[in-house]
């Protein structure tokens, strides 16, 4: 089986696996104990965090260790309202946001606030013109993604982030799919809060952090908890800890690198569609607005979920969409935002590309893709 679902999660890179036993082995101690093996898994707690904010470009005071994006989106929003820059209860998001802020964003309908979702524009980016004819006086909060997970495009953060500023707005991005992609250090300090994953970047599942601005004077959403000052409950996992940092050291080394190598994947693939390009619509942004290894499409007439168990069966691992999102029988949030009709949405799907990737396999799912597409339609 050939993986292209590195948008969903991706292996554990061996060094960081090693960090991790050897820090579940060694450094096991809570780090709320007050006792020497307590003090050792705290000092290497604080390490962890001081690296980790010296990669992102902020103040290490910010920056609170989650159990992922999911969790790292929903309590940075809760914590950013806990502290608005003026009165009111409207919230300006993306329309295809991660399915982690739709919850919230739901939830928060029903305790009384308005909420405004942006869609995209044919190239799958947000219109700020359309976000600046949004913002009311009563706006507090804008949320949108750095990246798209389904399509990878990449949206304006320091535009975004300008605008906030300007209209006294808190401004959380989600970086989930760009931590780990591309360089994020002088996009990091705009916002008031971000959150990202560690099964992103190669390092262990259910691991992930926020940053909020430390100047923020923001309420815990879970009241009582000693750990991470008091940001979430529960003991820190302070093995995936070390092993995510082990992983965005490595994946911070091979920025340059790996975009050179998606680009040229990303373009392969793409040739290798040409036999039945009519009908296949790829959507994407011009290439500095364009995260390379996430390549969103749909075929005309095949349902996505058809094309992807078909894949499978041939030994090729793609998706529908974001994996948190799978399983709902809903189409991916991004077919909306680009305002698809019900039956082009069905057919999208998203192959993405990793670190294992060669050339030889994208030659290969594309060769197979449309030989699919030739045998469904008929074609000779």
């Amino acid at each position: 089986m050939i993986y292209f679902d590195f948008a969903a999660t991706t292996p554990l890179d061996q060094d960081a696996a090693e960090v991790y036993v050897k820090v579940a082995t060694e450094y096991f101690g809570n780090t709320q104990s007050l006792h020497d093996i307590g003090s050792q898994s705290q000092f290497l707690l604080e390490n962890c965090r001081e690296e980790l904010a010296n990669i992102f470009g902020i103040d290490k005071k910010g920056l609170y260790f989650t159990s992922g994006g999911s969790e790292g989106n929903f309590l940075a929003i809760e914590a950013l309202l806990s502290a608005p820059l003026k009165g009111g209860k409207h919230i300006i998001a993306g329309m295809a946001e991660h399915s982690s802020v739709h919850g919230v964003l739901k939830r928060l309908t029903q305790d009384g606030y308005e909420v405004t979702l942006i869609p995209f524009n044919s190239k799958g980016l947000i219109d700020l013109d359309l976000v600046l004819s949004s913002i009311k006086p009563e706006t507090i909060l804008i949320t949108l993604q750095h990246v798209n997970s389904e399509i990878g495009t990449i949206q304006p953060i320091e535009e975004m982030a300008k605008i906030a500023r300007a209209n006294k707005i808190h401004f959380h991005s989600d970086f989930v799919q760009s931590f780990g992609k591309i360089n994020v250090k002088n996009i990091a300090p705009l916002v008031a809060s971000f959150s990202f994953s560690g099964h992103k970047i190669y390092g262990p599942k259910g691991i992930g952090g926020v940053y909020i601005n430390p100047n923020l004077s923001w309420e815990p959403f879970f009241p009582g908890g000693s750990h991470e000052s008091g940001f979430r409950p529960g003991t820190v996992n302070v093995p995936a800890v070390a092993a995510m940092t082990a992983a965005a050291q490595k994946i911070i080394g091979r920025l340059e690198e790996d975009q050179t190598k998606f680009q040229s994947l990303r373009k392969a693939f793409i040739e290798a569609l040409k036999p039945v390009k009519e009908w296949v619509d790829i959507y994407q942004a011009d290439d500095n607005r364009q995260l390379a290894n996430i390549i969103g499409m749909r075929i005309s007439g095949i349902e996505g979920q058809w094309m992807m168990l078909e894949c499978n069966r041939l030994g090729f691992a793609i998706s529908t969409g974001s994996a948190c999102q799978i399983g709902m029988q809903t189409p991916a949030k991004v077919t909306e935002a680009l305002g698809l009709e019900k039956d082009q949405a069905k057919e999208f799907i998203r192959i993405s590309l990793g670190s294992t990737t060669t050339m030889e396999d994208v030659i290969k799912l594309g060769e197979t893709m449309v030989s699919v597409v030739k045998s469904f339609k008929r074609l000779p």
